[in-house]
């Protein structure tokens, strides 16, 4: 559905994306993160056709999307920074819409007042940030988009709102294959509505897969020994990658990559008195893929 190969864009000497790769199928959700100035919105803006990459090429269904008209007709791009004419009512965005999106669907729009109880007499600039991305969704559900594309997009929602937009949003997913590509800091949000997830640091893709195939092999073990608990670890540390270690008392908890099999070989040759495994979240995935790149979590003493 969307594929980006081999994408660079810079500004004068900043290299802001670097050799990026991304493939998002049809139909499915995907989370796009990263540190701040990691290149996601960036990357938003080439995939909108709103940014030319340097290099490279992006494609929607096998079309360059620079320039395409009819292809951005089958879009909606709903960015944290709104913009709406200054004057504009939301039944005056509502006909422009109908205007520039041939799939416009009024039906849709009445039947939507009533998730969104916003008086659509209203101009924009009179209502809260949070009530603007409120009409952002409204509106761009009703064009029946192909391919929804979000930058921070339920910030300023309050949680009732926030989980009224995913319902909307997953509807279609389910219903019309719509695909979504999503970008944000809200991880736990993330993790319960994706079901694919691209990693950026420095411009670089560092991780792209199926959220379950991400925490596949990534373990996180609370455990202790009857022996030497420092040896233990050490010996372990030497046949996995060992992402992260704490130790609370006789207890440690490591975060481990590798086999599942051979990992539980490999600490019971240490007799251990507990092992427990416990869930690992993509905001730990995250912070500790990242971890091998520079970007450790300091311990800073105030």
């Amino acid at each position: 559905m969307i594929r980006g190969e081999g994408l660079n864009k810079k500004f004068g000497s900043f290299q802001a994306i670097d050799g990026l790769n991304i493939h998002v199928g049809k139909g499915n959700v995907y989370g796009l993160v990263g540190p701040n100035g990691a290149g996601k919105t960036t990357l938003i803006k080439m995939l909108n056709g709103v940014f030319r990459p340097d290099s490279g090429s992006i494609s929607i269904d096998g079309q360059a999307v620079w320039e395409n008209e009819k292809l951005k007709k089958r879009m909606i791009y709903v960015s944290d920074d709104l913009y709406y004419f200054s004057m504009a009512t939301i039944k005056d965005l509502a006909q422009f819409y109908a205007g520039i999106y041939p799939h416009w669907n009024s039906r849709r729009y009445e039947r939507l007042k009533e998730a969104f109880p916003i008086e659509e007499k209203r101009r924009l600039i009179r209502l809260s940030k949070g009530m603007q991305k409120q009409v952002a969704f409204w509106l761009g559900l009703c064009t029946m988009p192909e391919i929804m594309i979000l930058d921070e997009p339920v910030d300023g929602l309050d949680p009732v709102m926030r989980r009224q937009v995913w319902s909307l949003m997953l509807q279609d997913v389910a219903e019309r294959e719509m695909t979504v590509l999503v970008s944000s800091h809200n991880l736990r949000e993330l993790e319960d509505v994706c079901d694919h997830v691209g990693i950026l640091n420095q411009g670089r893709m560092l991780l792209e897969k199926n959220l379950d195939e991400v925490k596949a092999n990534i373990y996180k073990i609370q455990v202790a020994f009857a022996g030497d608990a420092e040896e233990a670890v050490q010996a372990i540390s030497g046949k996995f990658q060992v992402l992260n270690k704490e130790v609370f008392g006789s207890v440690w908890r490591l975060i481990i990559k590798g086999r599942q099999a051979q990992v539980v070989e490999a600490i019971s040759e240490h007799q251990p008195l507990l092992l427990d495994w416990l869930p690992l979240t993509l905001e730990e995935v995250f912070i500790y893929e990242l971890g091998g790149e520079g970007y450790d979590v300091a311990n800073i003493v105030l």
